[in-house]
């Protein structure tokens, strides 16, 4: 029960966070902040927890770059623990995990972000209430048909790219395995209303085959991915591209998806 509260309760979250509203919300295409969040944390087996965080980034266009230092820091400990500098526009959630030691204890995790002039941070810690499972990370919060389900989350390995130059086309590999589950869906037959509109019979749409989606997680510039779209997982790969326009180090994001549960890859790629 625990965690549909929480879940709730991130919903809440992301609404309130919002600019206030005036009876129309008012959408801001750039020049607003970005909002980290605390999206709980869960137990590993060697004893150390992991604090899951993602952000809203108010605008729905602009995509700000904030570099690890002043701006984008997580205290206490050191300034970089693996928290993404490129934000993508509006809510991701379960985005950065950060371990912390097993004697954590009741201290805090934070997480803050500055952006046009405002500062905004995300407050973690081992609040019993705030206890989530990784399969709820896994299925992106829906964790029907349940705890039982058999289905497994897939597996994924990203090949290493060892070379990589401005403005040339850069080959990403991803090898992926799954357990077939869950089955695929077959739709019902489509039927004809009367305004000659089609119309499918059944209350879900087909579900996508096992796919791979690339985002960038960190970077001094924005990387160009191609395709952007979910690409279909074929006799175990799948392949894409990506074009960087500056020089520096860079970390891309593989989330393999099943149509039910996900896993994620990162890759580092240093551009010259």
């Amino acid at each position: 029960m625990r965690y549909v509260l929480f879940l709730i309760a991130s919903i809440a979250w992301a609404q309130s966070a919002l600019p206030p509203t005036y009876g129309v919300q008012t959408r801001f295409n750039s020049g607003q902040d970005i909002v980290p969040s605390f999206d709980g944390w869960y137990r590993n087996a060697d004893g150390t927890y992991t604090m899951v965080f993602g952000y809203l980034n108010r605008n729905y266009q602009e995509e700000p770059i904030v570099a690890v230092g002043v701006d984008n820091k997580v205290e206490p400990g050191a300034v970089d623990q693996g928290q993404p500098t490129f934000f993508l526009p509006r809510r991701h959630a379960w985005v950065y995990f950060a371990k912390v030691p097993a004697d954590f204890g009741n201290k805090e995790l934070i997480w803050s972000i500055t952006v046009h002039g405002r500062t905004e941070k995300a407050f973690g810690s081992l609040l019993s209430e705030e206890e989530i499972l990784p399969r709820l990370v896994q299925s992106r919060g829906n964790l029907s048909p349940g705890l039982d389900n058999p289905n497994k989350p897939p597996t994924i390995s990203i090949q290493p790219v060892t070379a990589a130059m401005v403005e040339t086309s850069v080959p990403l590999s991803v090898n992926v395995t799954d357990d077939g589950l869950p089955r695929p869906r077959v739709p019902k037959a489509r039927t004809e209303t009367a305004a000659g509109t089609a119309q499918t019979n059944s209350a879900t749409a087909r579900r996508l085959p096992l796919n791979v989606t690339w985002q960038q997680y960190r970077g001094p510039a924005k990387a160009v991915l191609e395709p952007r779209e979910p690409v279909i997982v074929n006799a175990g790969k799948a392949s894409a591209s990506v074009r960087f326009t500056q020089a520096g180090t860079y970390i891309l994001r593989a989330t393999a998806n099943d149509g039910e549960l996900q896993t994620t890859g990162d890759v580092t790629i240093v551009v010259k």
